[in-house]
């Protein structure tokens, strides 16, 4: 797309340095994993949106870090959870094709490296940082699925079935290890990762696996191995106190087989262990019985007020969820003064709130196995949409072609011409319509820029010559060319839309559809009952003849590129 600013080809020199003794990820490669074929992402050092439409990778990205950090998915171990559907569609249905042709090719692979800076806490994982290329050394870990060769003769069999579809992950293995080689079997102490999705609360307990991680990680490890242990001993004492006459009598009755007796005593297991049976309240209410809105604020402030030591990757999946707008206001407000230097944030949303609200210079638009940065935002431009968080900065971001409107009027009319001239609404084509409602043209085109969007924008010429409106169109530089245009209504027509179209239609006509009698001005009346006048025209089966500027945009936006 022209002039979007890729998140793998930039050094991001806009954004503050990493921290040293502070453990960030600096690169994330994912080849053949679901969504992405070959991404390169370099996230930002604290705070990262991303953003997209469904199905386009969001959760996946989210999913591949954590993969590669911890050995596991859904809480398993990976190789126990190994699927076919893991790898990407595209490159195994060319790998089975060109097998079908009898050419050779290789077995399709998973590789999933996370790339930390330099610290001393991992210097035990400093290596190749890059599996297929190994040019650079840095710290980091990878996650490699591949065929298992003890299997390849099975493998091959199997595959030599014409109706194969899917690879059989049964012949496959997941090798899991550091940049330095070596294997790895748990976590690394230094790695720190907490993954907080605000859309379900998982487990009976009311109490899912990433909220059990978090509490866990405000304890060190003398002070887990002291509660443990009091607990073992709160268990023993119960059992001494209350147990003993109950086990007297069944010393009395028969003996078993082996002259042994039956007795009780309390369940030492590991499955018994204190952090199992400790419920943390919220407000002195059970986790499990407060809301889900308040569930999930929770779990994100845990995660986000952990000691410096324990600082590290925190994901939130669609902080939204559950909350009410004055609510998700105040966990905004939460989440920005949390966030520093110390952590980093990832943050997945379909909310042009929350977008707006953290910073759209923090957004990573994620697509098509990519993950665009919008590094080059000026300062205010971000303040400005932090002040308007109410725009829906996603549709801008997300849509095909935009055109922007001077308010609901121009709208409902710009998409009733639509009609008449294509047969169906512009939203059929990925043309997306948007109300001025304050917006800045500046600040919607600069974004559209760095969106690398095609965009019009349809505006009243409020009485200007078109030496003015040539000016304005200077004013707005290089933020205007051949794909983002800005028409104005012809001088002659009037100021605004509605004398526009009365300027090209006929009289009678438009006196028949509106209603109005020979004895009102037209173009009055229009001006001064913008919307009644606007449904009247997109309820009615007459169709007008639209303004030569509303033509222009309506060619300009039905182009493809």
């Amino acid at each position: 797309m022209a002039d979007a600013k890729l998140g793998d080809d930039a050094s991001q020199t806009d954004v503050p340095p990493y921290h040293l003794g502070i453990v960030v990820i600096k690169r994330v490669r994912i080849r053949g994993y679901r969504k992405f074929r070959d991404l390169d992402f370099l996230p930002h050092p604290t705070f990262n949106v991303l953003v997209g439409n469904n199905q386009s990778g969001k959760s996946t990205l989210l999913e591949a870090v954590g993969l590669a950090i911890t050995g596991r998915v859904n809480g398993r171990p990976a190789n126990e959870e190994l699927n076919p559907h893991w790898f990407n569609k595209e490159l195994v249905a060319t790998a089975i094709a060109d097998r079908a042709s009898g050419k050779t090719v290789a077995v399709p692979e998973i590789l999933v490296e996370v790339t930390f800076d330099n610290s001393d806490e991992l210097s035990s994982l400093i290596g190749a940082d890059d599996l297929y290329a190994p040019t650079g050394h840095a710290p980091g870990v990878r996650m490699h699925v591949h065929l298992n060769e003890e299997y390849r003769s099975e493998f091959e069999a199997y595959m030599a079935d014409p109706g194969a579809r899917l690879l059989p992950t049964d012949y496959f293995v997941a090798d899991w290890r550091s940049f330095q080689g070596g294997p790895l079997t748990q976590r690394p102490r230094a790695l720190s990762l907490a993954v907080i999705d605000a859309r379900t609360v998982r487990s009976s307990a009311g109490v899912d696996y990433h909220l059990r991680q978090l509490i866990g990680e405000h304890l060190t490890s003398s002070e887990q191995v002291a509660v443990s242990a009091a607990f073992r001993q709160v268990k023993e004492n119960m059992g001494a106190e209350h147990l003993t006459a109950l086990n007297t009598r069944l010393a009395s009755g028969d003996e078993l087989l082996d002259r042994g007796r039956v007795s009780l005593a309390m369940d030492q297991s590991s499955r018994t262990s204190w952090d199992n049976n400790v419920i943390p309240h919220v407000d002195d209410i059970p986790f499990a019985l407060a809301g889900q809105g308040q569930q999930a604020v929770t779990k994100i402030v845990l995660a986000m007020r952990r000691q410096a030591e324990a600082a590290g990757a925190v994901m939130v999946e669609e902080p939204e969820n559950h909350l009410s707008h004055a609510n998700l206001n105040v966990l905004l407000d939460r989440i920005d003064t949390l966030s520093s230097d110390d952590q980093q944030v990832f943050v997945t949303t379909h909310s042009s709130f929350v977008l707006n609200r953290l910073g759209v210079d923090r957004l990573r638009l994620v697509s098509d196995g990519s993950v665009e940065a919008f590094t080059d935002m000026t300062e205010d431009t971000i303040n400005y949409f932090r002040k308007l968080p109410g725009f829906d900065t996603l549709r801008l971001v997300l849509a095909d072609r935009l055109v922007l409107v001077e308010g609901p009027s121009d709208e409902l009319l710009f998409e009733r011409f639509y009609c008449d001239r294509y047969g169906h609404r512009p939203i059929d084509d990925g043309v997306d319509v948007f109300s001025m409602r304050g917006l800045s043209q500046r600040r919607f085109l600069e974004l559209a820029k760095l969106a690398g969007k095609r965009c019009v924008i349809i505006s009243d010429n409020d009485g200007r010559t078109e030496d003015e409106l040539e000016a304005l169109r200077d004013d707005l530089g290089d933020l205007l060319n051949a794909n983002r245009k800005l028409l104005f209504g012809a001088v002659d027509h009037g100021h605004t839309l509605e004398p526009q179209i009365a300027s090209v239609n006929d009289d009678a006509t438009l006196r028949t559809l509106l209603g109005r009698t020979n004895r009102a001005d037209l173009r009055t009346w229009m001006s001064n009952n913008k919307t009644e006048a606007a449904i009247k025209i997109v309820d009615s089966p007459t169709q007008l003849t639209a303004p030569s500027y509303f033509v222009e945009a309506m060619e300009h936006v039905h182009a493809r590129w």
